[in-house]
């Protein structure tokens, strides 16, 4: 049976009220909300991810906002892994050898993080599924969707998942397998930062026409056990400067949880100008400064993983609703970029998009616009979150870290004391895949060698990312030209795929290394952590990330 006739087998399909892309905050809360709204309705939940949790990277610092407003009686639940307060907030600004810490007073109000708690947000996710099953939500990990379905009128009425057991060439394998249609009265996107179906219906929909350019980060984060006497429950510390120069934006992270477990990360935000620049290698080189390498000195390196953020925020946040459903949580943009959280409006976006649809339902209604969601999320809040850092990434991006950062603080003093903002409302600029310079225009980076102790390389930092996906399998990492990386980025740019990529994924190959002849674009496809930079970054936009087989990818036990 060749691949054609295998495909023009039907699927088998299973009808819900409520489907569900994406097991993270958002879908779940989403999952939960609808039970709490309806307990008739049935709702059913798709994650490409080998379980719940194992595709979810965060710092992660949650706001409780969210939680104490979807289940209130999370404190009283013993299962429930928020378990480290944070007990002590530090700001620092770093140059090469030193530290200056900013004093907390100076710092607007909404950036303090007493009240949070510092988590595993793959724990969270694994919780909340738990929850969610418990009031009778199906959850069904392991089955990505890779294709949107549509009715008669273009409206969205479900999504399939993949296709398993097709070979590298296409051809059909033994144990070939259909996907499964997942039809619903509506259908939530909760993806995360640029989810390739969500991509597609922003396109669809033209959901971002009057919008700003959505604007993204990388964050990269490593887990550690570190020593007894270095660790400090409760401690949350957060840096910008040093390794990035004033005209990179981006930070650090480093979060104290229990059993002497530290999360450090590093966010290099994805308009960077520089193609030589290497945002795993900026992310090592961080964890050598004096006010951290102690810290990680006689340690052992758990875990690592990479995954781009949303950054636009208020005025890149596309249109949430079209015909059979809406976009939530990070596939929506609701990322805060200043206090670097999005988990907490993750939860309400799915809450309320689950309102909404419980209503239109109630109301006899199905795969129409669920208008009511995109009226009143900026009045929500979630707007009101947005809305106070708004100019916060755009005057960093404009001015760079000295001047960028101290406007962004006044501005947001000024939102949050008087309601307004000097700058009102300023736009993005280019598009991240737009900003790169030629390589001839700038002076290239130079990476000191990793030593072992606290920096690595990057293909040791994947083998803990624990990544897996079958090798005989269609690309997942798709070029539109294949031509464009050697021809075109290459002399132009370097081929930049090789450094953004924080797994290894790209490389340029020569049939000899010395003289740098014959040069080949090669995609070491079973690296990649599904980070989504490629899709994003890639100048000429040749590079298209779309699911693999599911259950591949990163298998994340406690990021």
């Amino acid at each position: 049976m060749d691949l054609a006739e295998a495909q023009s087998t039907p699927r088998e399909g299973m009808d819900y009220d409520i489907v569900i892309v994406g097991a993270g905050p958002a879908g779940l809360a989403a999952a939960i909300r609808v039970k709490q709204v309806n307990p008739d309705l049935s709702v059913v939940v798709v994650e490409k991810g080998s379980e719940v949790g194992a595709h979810i990277l965060s710092g992660a610092v949650v706001d409780p906002i969210g939680l104490d407003r979807l289940l209130p009686d999370w404190r009283e639940d013993d299962t429930a892994p928020l378990r480290t307060p944070v007990t002590d907030d530090r700001f620092y600004v770093l140059g090469p050898a030193g530290a200056l810490r900013l004093p907390n007073m100076f710092m607007p109000r909404l950036m303090s993080n007493h009240g949070n708690y510092i988590v595993s947000l793959g724990n969270v996710a694994r919780w909340l599924a738990t929850r969610a099953e418990a009031l009778g939500v199906e959850i069904y990990p392991g089955f990505a969707a890779a294709e949107v379905l549509f009715g008669e009128s273009g409206e969205v009425v479900g999504v399939a998942t993949g296709d398993m057991g097709i070979s590298k060439t296409g051809e059909v394998k033994d144990g070939f397998t259909r996907g499964m249609e997942l039809r619903g009265k509506y259908v939530l996107f909760a993806e995360g930062a640029r989810g390739s179906l969500s991509k597609q219906l922003i396109a669809k929909f033209n959901l971002a026409e009057g919008r700003e350019p959505q604007k993204f980060g990388i964050g990269l984060k490593e887990l550690w056990q570190v020593a007894p006497d270095k660790h400090q429950p409760g401690l949350v510390q957060h840096s910008f400067g040093w390794p990035l120069d004033n005209s990179t934006g981006g930070g650090s992270f480093l979060y104290h949880l229990e059993d002497n477990l530290v999360a450090v990360g590093f966010v290099v935000h994805l308009n960077y100008q520089n193609p030589t620049l290497s945002p795993f290698d900026e992310f090592q080189r961080f964890k050598t400064h004096p006010l951290v390498r102690s810290t990680f000195e006689g340690g052992k390196r758990i875990s690592y993983g990479a995954r781009a953020i949303t950054e636009g925020g208020w005025q890149s946040v596309p249109n949430l609703a079209f015909p059979g459903g809406a976009l939530i949580g990070c596939s929506a943009g609701f990322v805060n970029v200043p206090r670097i959280k999005g988990s907490h409006n993750a939860i309400l976006s799915g809450m309320m998009a689950a309102e909404h649809a419980c209503d239109a339902i109630a109301q006899g209604r199905s795969n129409d616009v669920l208008a009511g969601y995109e009226k009143t999320w900026r009045d929500s809040a979630i707007g009101q979150d947005l809305k106070k850092v708004r100019n916060a990434k755009p005057l960093w991006s404009r001015y760079g870290t000295a001047i960028g950062v101290a406007l962004g603080g006044l501005d947001m003093w000024t939102n949050e004391l008087f309601g307004f903002s000097l700058f009102g409302t300023l736009g993005h600029g280019k598009p991240d895949h737009a900003t790169l310079k030629p390589i001839d225009q700038v002076k290239p980076i130079a990476y000191p060698k990793p030593d072992g102790v606290v920096s690595f390389d990057k293909l040791s930092s994947v083998f803990l990312s624990a990544t897996n996906h079958e090798e005989d399998q269609p690309a997942h990492l798709k070029l539109a030209d294949p031509s464009i990386p050697v021809a075109r980025n290459l002399p132009v740019y370097g081929e930049p795929a090789r450094l953004y990529c924080p797994a290894g994924v790209y490389e340029i190959v020569y049939a000899n290394a010395d003289a740098k002849t014959d040069p080949r674009f090669v995609i070491n496809a079973q690296n990649c952590v599904h980070c989504k930079t490629c899709d994003i970054k890639d100048p000429a936009q040749n590079i298209t990330w779309v699911t693999p087989e599911g259950g591949g990818g990163p298998n994340y036990p406690n990021m």
